[in-house]
């Protein structure tokens, strides 16, 4: 096996593993409340050590919030892909559909997630924190679109805020509607009244 094939047979190692972790994490969570249960506690529900779960995961939050990590650059990337002469918010409106997938995949557990996050303040809290470090690469994708460089433009930082925001919003409301009404008609909502 070649160092190539290795690399990638890890990569897809530690994603199993994390991913594991995560599922293992949640079910506690969602069983003894997130603020009662340690990283101690996790690492002895996934059968490893602590030291072996902090490999993994720095924190609690983080065993959370590690699926949404890579959507900052999922979004900017479907936004970069959007066809040239489409309009700037109906590009965001696009690329902001990888975010959801997998509200698509597992209604029942993006639900059970999401209602963790709003529901504990630690999570909900980095959940923002999280949320505000994608504005500035949908920003510079933003900027790419046009081939552009040099500093945002007020116009175009507002813009890509507004677009987190509805998204934000949009999957307030449908964690409200208990998964009922549709995310994507309820973003399609959202866009549409700030495009008004």
């Amino acid at each position: 096996m070649d160092r190539t094939s290795a690399g990638g047979t890890r990569v897809i190692a530690r994603t199993a593993i994390r991913a594991e972790l995560a599922r293992v994490a949640f079910e506690m969570f969602g069983r003894d409340g997130f603020d009662q249960v340690t990283i101690t506690d996790l690492a002895a529900g996934a059968g490893i050590s602590r030291s072996t779960f902090l490999r993994y995961f720095k924190t609690k939050e983080d065993a959370v919030l590690s699926a949404l990590d890579a959507r900052g650059e999922e979004i900017a990337a479907a936004l970069r892909a959007r066809p040239a002469g489409e309009g700037d918010w109906t590009a965001l409106r696009r690329a902001v559909d990888v975010v959801i997938e997998p509200y698509h995949e597992d209604p029942a557990q993006a639900l059970a997630v999401t209602r963790l996050i709003q529901q504990t303040p630690a999570l909900s809290n980095r959940w923002r924190q999280d949320r505000n470090q994608l504005h500035p690469g949908l920003c510079r994708a933003l900027l790419s679109r046009r081939n552009e460089d040099g500093p945002v433009p007020l116009e175009t930082s507002v813009t890509a805020a507004a677009a987190l925001d509805c998204l934000t919003i949009a999957i307030e409301y449908w964690v409200q509607s208990d998964g009922q009404r549709g995310l994507d008609q309820l973003l399609d909502q959202a866009f549409a009244t700030l495009a008004r």
